[in-house]
C-alpha cells in the first residue's frame, strides 16, 4: 500500500483542446478505493476517460506501475487495466459469459480461443459476483443491476491491477447499489486492485472509499480521507448548497428549514425520538423549537439542521435551572408542545417536568 501505483501528473484534460479539468496532481497507492465526486458536468468522467485513454490527455502525464501511459501498448494496457463506462454496451445474441470471457481477449491468442485456465477464470469471476445463475442468458434480457455485476465480471476477469469505474452505481435501486459496492470493495482488498470510481451517491463514496477526490469546474477541489473531505462547508462549497444541508457524520442530506423564525411548534425529545415529528413538521413548512437536548444525541444532530431554536445541556451532565427555565420559557411561548415520548435516565429527569408543565398549558398535543 505504500508504493505508488498510479501518478497524474499536471494533468490537463477536456475534448477538441479545450481543457475541461486542470492541473491534476494525484498519487494514488496500490489497492487504493478512490471515489470521485462533484457536481455534474464538473469532469470527473473526463479524468476517468484520459486515463482510460479513451480521450487523448491535453497536457500532463498519467504513469500506471511507474511507466508512462503512453509507452504501453492498448494489449499491455489491457492486462493492468479494466474500465466500466456508463455507455451502454450493444451485443447482438451473446450470452452473460460471452461477455464476461471478453475479459479474457488480451490474454488469448489471434483467434481469441480461450485456454481450459480461460474458461474456469470466467466461472470464477461470475461466481465472484453473484451471477452464475444467469451465466447463459441473452445480455440484452437481464436487469440494469444484472448487468452491472456482468461488467463488473468482465473486469474481474481481465486480472487488472486497476479497475476504473464511471457512475457504477447508476439506474440501481438501493438494494444493488450496496450488492455492486460490497462486492467490488472486497474484491479490491482481496486482490489488491486499485479502484478510482466516480459516484453520485456521496453518502456511499464517504463510506466506500479509502481517499476522496472532488472535482469542481476546472480543478480538483479536494483530495483526502474522507474524514478529511466530508465537512459540511467543503461539501456546501462543492455543490453549491443553498437549499439544504449535508450531515458528514451520517452521510445525510436534508432539505432547508422550515421559513419563519419564530417557533410554532415546541418538541420535547431526546435519543433518536424527535426525528420522526422533526422530517414531519419541515415537511409541513412549520418551524419550530426543541430540547433539552444533548450535543451527543441522536436528535441533536438533525435538530441543529432543521430547528429555529434547540435548547442544549452539556454533555452527560445533569439538566440544571437556567436551561430549564430557558426551555420552559421557549415551550410556553409557541402555540404548540409535542412530547416525543423520550427514553427517560437521570440525567434528564427533568423532562418529565416539562411534561407537566405542557400538561397545565393546554398546549400538549396526544403523545407520539
Amino acid at each position: 500500500m505504500n508504493d505508488v501505483y498510479l501518478r497524474l501528473a499536471h494533468l490537463n484534460v477536456g475534448y477538441n483542446k479545450h481543457v475541461v479539468v486542470s492541473d491534476v496532481n494525484i498519487d494514488i497507492k496500490k489497492g487504493e478505493i478512490i471515489a470521485m465526486i462533484g457536481p455534474n458536468g464538473a469532469g470527473k468522467s473526463t479524468i476517468l476517460k484520459s486515463i482510460a485513454r479513451d480521450l487523448e490527455i491535453i497536457s500532463g502525464e498519467v504513469f500506471v506501475d511507474g511507466k508512462n501511459l503512453n509507452d504501453y501498448s492498448y494489449k499491455e494496457l489491457s492486462t493492468k487495466m479494466a474500465v466500466i463506462l456508463t455507455d451502454r454496451i450493444k451485443v447482438e445474441l451473446m450470452t452473460c459469459r460471452d461477455i464476461v470471457a471478453t475479459g479474457r481477449y488480451p490474454y488469448t491468442g489471434r483467434l481469441g480461443i480461450l485456454s481450459q485456465e480461460d474458461e474456469q477464470k470466467v466461472t470464477e469471476a461470475l461466481e465472484t459476483v453473484h451471477a452464475a445463475d444467469i451465466a447463459y442468458k441473452d445480455f440484452n434480457e437481464i436487469s440494469d443491476g444484472q448487468k452491472q455485476r456482468i461488467l463488473l465480471a468482465r473486469a474481474i476477469c481481465q486480472d487488472p491491477e486497476l479497475i476504473l469505474l464511471d457512475e457504477p452505481t447508476s439506474f440501481l435501486d438501493v438494494k444493488h447499489k450496496l450488492e455492486l459496492l460490497s462486492i467490488l470493495t472486497k474484491m479490491a482488498r482481496r486482490k489488491n486492485i486499485t479502484v478510482i470510481t466516480s459516484l453520485h451517491e456521496i453518502d456511499l463514496a464517504e463510506k466506500v472509499a479509502d481517499r476522496i477526490v472532488t472535482v469542481k469546474g476546472n480543478d480538483v477541489f479536494r483530495f483526502g480521507t474522507p474524514k478529511e473531505v466530508f465537512e459540511e462547508e467543503t461539501i456546501r462549497n462543492l455543490y453549491e448548497i443553498d437549499n439544504g444541508f449535508f450531515d458528514p457524520l451520517f452521510g445525510n442530506i436534508e432539505l432547508a428549514k422550515a421559513s419563519g423564525d419564530t417557533p410554532k411548534v415546541f418538541v420535547i425529545a431526546g435519543g433518536g425520538s424527535g426525528i420522526p415529528i422533526y422530517r414531519d413538521l419541515q415537511r409541513d413548512n412549520i418551524p419550530f423549537a426543541t430540547g433539552i437536548l444533548y450535543k451527543n444525541d441522536l436528535d441533536y444532530r438533525l435538530a441543529r439542521l432543521l430547528a429555529t431554536d434547540v435548547i442544549t445541556e452539556k454533555s452527560y451532565e445533569t439538566i440544571s435551572d437556567a436551561v430549564f427555565e430557558k426551555a420552559a420559557a421557549l415551550m410556553l411561548s409557541c402555540e404548540e408542545i409535542i412530547w416525543a415520548n423520550p427514553e427517560m435516565g437521570a440525567i434528564n429527569r427533568r423532562l418529565e417536568d416539562l411534561l407537566r408543565l405542557a400538561k397545565e398549558s393546554g398546549k400538549l398535543k396526544e403523545s407520539i
